[in-house]
């Protein structure tokens, strides 16, 4: 075998370890049990599901500190402060909008932090 014959021989063999192979077409499911559980699998519906409902743990937890805790720190902090939510202008109750924008604000402080001090630490 000449030198010319064994170097195409050998890029051939590179061209096929090189070629992609097409992918197997996924296995069309036989009834909806096996259909579900394919869409379960490829969207991970379970991890999905798992940080809906961390994320409401959280959320309550978040809510809680800042109804229950920063809030009357404010109260003692501030002469004359009093309950947020019975404030009145006019006839328009505008307490309880107030207090659910501060609490906007503080859970969106916090919120930051976290994400802030996860990066930082590599958790995305």
């Amino acid at each position: 075998m000449s030198k010319e014959t064994e170097m195409v021989e050998e890029l051939k063999k590179i061209r096929e370890l090189l070629t992609p192979k097409p992918e197997p077409k996924p296995e069309k499911p036989k009834n909806i049990a096996q259909e579900f559980l394919q869409f379960i699998k490829k969207y991970k519906i379970l991890g999905l599901a798992s940080a809906f409902i961390l994320g409401l743990a959280v959320n309550a937890l978040i809510l809680s500190l800042a109804q229950d805790l920063i809030t009357p720190i404010i109260g003692l902090l501030v002469p004359g402060f009093t309950d947020i939510s019975e404030w009145k202008l006019g006839v328009f109750g505008v307490g309880n909008f107030i207090a659910a924008f501060l609490n906007f604000l503080i859970i969106a402080l916090i919120i930051f932090i976290i994400v802030k001090y996860a990066a930082k630490i590599g958790i995305e």
